[in-house]
């Protein structure tokens, strides 16, 4: 499934995660054992937030890092952009995500005026996207100069010690997990493939380089399976 490209990867994405919506959150909090609440503090720190600024945060899903934004700055103004319409309505579930401003986006073609929010922010995106210089560079566009993009992102296991536990917990936990958990054990077989086909930290920072940002870096969490980049744009 990690290996479909264009249109039909797209449309595999989105119809995987209207499926396992209702279940995401309880998924991601067990498959991570809560550590995904640190990444995303993390994320909204890296941000960096003036009083009253506007977040993006695309590629949604629940909301949980647009909430986060609104946990850390109250009076902000959070968007929460997704394709996938099933995951936001998940999100709209929980009423302390009220104050998010939801809206139908896909993060090649936001549709959003340039240099509009301060900071954009995104979760477990850039694997799933068929143009990763592409979703960049819109990301970049709605940016004003000086803010700051944020990537929140799997990152293939290192060759190390930890490797093969770190390959079972993902081709074999996780699947089962999502079959005992979310009933699809297919949607969690793809996301850790594609968590292993996708592009090493380093890539990602050549990607983020040639298309502009600049001051960009990253940091490593959970064994260096999760990477967290952080790029401003221009003034």
């Amino acid at each position: 499934m990690a290996h479909l490209t264009g249109e039909e990867r797209a449309q595999y994405v989105q119809g995987m995660f209207a499926r396992i919506a209702g279940r995401y959150d309880l998924m991601n909090r067990v498959m991570t054992a809560g550590q995904d609440i640190k990444w995303r503090r993390y994320v909204i720190q890296q941000a960096k937030l003036p009083e009253n600024g506007r977040l993006l945060d695309i590629a949604t899903g629940t909301g949980d890092i647009a909430y986060e934004g609104l946990c850390q700055h109250p009076e902000i103004q959070a968007v929460g952009g997704d394709f996938t319409i099933e995951m936001m309505q998940a999100g709209k579930v929980y009423p302390e995500r009220a104050p998010i401003l939801w809206t139908a986006a896909d993060t090649l073609a936001l549709p959003f005026p340039e240099d509009y929010f301060d900071a954009v922010t995104s979760g477990f995106l850039m694997r799933n996207v068929i143009d990763v210089p592409g979703a960049f560079r819109e990301q970049m566009r709605v940016t004003r100069p000086g803010g700051w993009v944020v990537v929140l992102e799997s990152s293939p296991p290192k060759k190390n010690l930890l490797r093969p536990f770190i390959l079972f917990h993902l081709n074999r936990v996780i699947p089962t997990l999502g079959k005992l958990l979310a009933g699809d054990s297919d949607a969690y077989r793809y996301l850790p493939d594609s968590t292993q086909q996708f592009k090493d930290p380093d890539t990602l920072v050549e990607i983020m380089s040639q298309v502009g940002f600049g001051a960009i870096h990253y940091k490593m969490f959970m064994f260096g399976t999760i990477a967290i980049h952080v790029g401003q744009k221009p003034l």
